[in-house]
């Protein structure tokens, strides 16, 4: 089957991590400080700190901001869940926001100067798909606002732009990223103190780590703030060093095989609206459409997976889950829900070829065709 992401892992992933296994060391060491070093260099950062995951990065960047009970923190709903949920992790609530338009599925912000208060302390800025938003609208409103401007960057690692929007950003390596740790993620800060902060707890507020009481005179150690355990591993840090030195090259890629789904789908589906058509910098993680709204999405989804191509949906949105729905239940989203009620997310990743496109393309409009007709006929 045709998935909708694929890891590219071989040889020289397999040749890293038996390299950590032989030298007996497989918790936080020289690896990860190494992979912190060059995903910091990538970003034009001084440095960032590698955590367990996106979810963690985001939570651990709001801990060392200081936001909690009785704070608001704006966020998107077209995003995975784990953006709100970090919210609710420090014990403030998530502001949903509405979305831009179908074309442009990104955190409006005019609804967000909107839903301003006098307790909003933070925004969450999601790259939905790897596109990247107005970063100088966003920072004018923060400033004006007097607020932390967060990135939710899991879909946006390599564009060197990212991480510079605001206070800090958070990345995700899972295994269906542009790059992979298998588990794993980063924390970009421009405070140096707040990026401290994110290093301490990272690791349950300890003044050290195991490996530097290795190497220091005395294995005593301290605990001045209150910490987690969202540390990466020797064995993670190990795949990112290596998948990181092919990440630019996957990312080019990536806007190849979009460019070429979106001329094929202009000619052959014109009734699929793509999002994003207007030039934006991008990592291109997914490639998300809009299907026609006379058109079933099941009948489409069942289509293409007859013909072993998998899809998927990003994403049903957060307002609508059963938790957030109970928490929250006059939230009404009209532009994030009109998209997320048509939206479909096609195979996009580094193991495709322009063939592998136009076959989906293939299906794609075969299945438009014959559902429509349906539907027209009825």
């Amino acid at each position: 089957m045709l998935l909708v992401s694929s890891a590219i892992v071989g040889e020289p992933e397999r040749l890293a991590l038996s390299t950590i296994i032989d030298s007996g060391w497989l918790t936080m060491g020289e690896r990860v400080r190494s992979f912190e070093e060059a995903f910091a260099t990538m970003h034009g950062a001084e440095d960032c700190v590698a955590v367990s995951s996106c979810t963690a990065a985001l939570h651990l960047i709001m801990h060392a901001l200081g936001i909690g009970a009785g704070d608001e923190v704006l966020v998107p709903s077209l995003t995975f869940v784990a953006t709100a949920n970090a919210v609710l992790y420090v014990g403030a609530r998530p502001v949903f926001t509405d979305i831009e338009s179908t074309e442009n599925p990104l955190m409006s912000i005019v609804e967000a100067e909107s839903l301003c208060t006098p307790r909003t302390r933070a925004i969450i800025l999601v790259h939905f798909g790897g596109y990247l938003a107005d970063r100088e609208a966003w920072q004018d409103l923060a400033r004006r606002e007097g607020l932390y401007l967060i990135e939710d960057a899991a879909h946006a690692p390599g564009v060197r732009e990212v991480g510079a929007f605001g206070d800090a950003a958070a990345f995700s390596f899972y295994g269906n990223k542009n790059m992979t740790t298998a588990e794993g993620g980063a924390v970009i800060a421009r405070d140096p103190a707040v990026l401290h902060r994110v290093r301490q707890a990272r690791g349950h507020g300890m003044t050290s780590s195991t490996h530097q009481r290795l190497n220091n005179r005395t294995p005593i150690y301290d605990v001045t703030t209150l910490g987690f355990n969202y540390r990466l591993d020797e064995l993670r840090a190990a795949l990112g060093l290596v998948q990181l030195g092919n990440l630019l090259k996957w990312n080019e890629i990536r806007r190849s095989l979009d460019n070429h789904y979106r001329l094929l789908i202009a000619k052959h589906c014109p009734e699929i609206t793509v999002p994003f058509s207007q030039a934006r910098t991008s990592a291109h993680h997914i490639f998300p459409i809009l299907l026609p709204g006379d058109v079933n999405r099941q009948d489409v989804i069942d289509d293409l997976k007859a013909n072993d191509i998998q899809t998927t949906i990003h994403y049903p949105p957060v307002h609508a889950l059963t938790l957030y729905r109970n928490m929250y239940p006059d939230v009404v989203l009209p532009q994030t829900e009109a998209f997320a009620g048509r939206e479909l997310t096609l195979p996009l990743h580094t193991l495709m070829t322009r063939a592998s496109v136009e076959h989906v393309v293939a299906v794609l409009e075969g299945s438009i065709q014959a559902h429509a007709r349906v539907g027209y006929a009825a």
